[in-house]
């Protein structure tokens, strides 16, 4: 991480958009391919929506500097599963992706304070809603 990368001077707001960035480079060194960042229905939105061949993964990330409030994807509660499924209906119908397989997936990106070492989790297939 470079110097000017730590997002641990920053207040919480650009600690999240740090990780969010980290989770898409992640991804992207695994083949996926950005399709959205920050999508928005409504007041609703979800952090990535990513793709590599047929399937669509909506990503919810969670950043945490340390574990003092619990693992970061024990952060996206029932409500916000509900809203990252409203997002991804309506990104789906949007852009008429049809064809694609769908799943819900989490990403933990933890930083350490004193190491100032993120560590990433990309949890695929976090949950399914009812209707994929």
């Amino acid at each position: 991480m470079d110097a000017q990368d730590t997002p641990l001077e920053n207040p919480a707001h650009a600690l999240g958009r740090w990780g969010e960035g980290r989770a898409a480079r992640f991804l992207e060194r695994r083949g996926w391919t950005v399709l959205a960042r920050n999508y928005r229905f409504g007041r609703r939105e979800v952090d990535l929506v990513v793709r590599r061949g047929d399937v669509v993964a909506f990503v919810e990330v969670k950043t945490r500097a340390g574990r003092g409030f619990g693992l970061p994807q024990e952060a996206i509660t029932a409500l916000k599963r509900r809203e990252i499924e409203a997002v991804a209906t309506d990104f789906l119908f949007r852009y008429r992706l049809e064809g694609v397989s769908v799943r819900f997936d989490a990403m933990a990106i933890e930083v350490d304070r004193e190491l100032h070492v993120a560590r990433v989790e990309h949890v695929e297939d976090a949950w399914r809603p009812g209707w994929t």
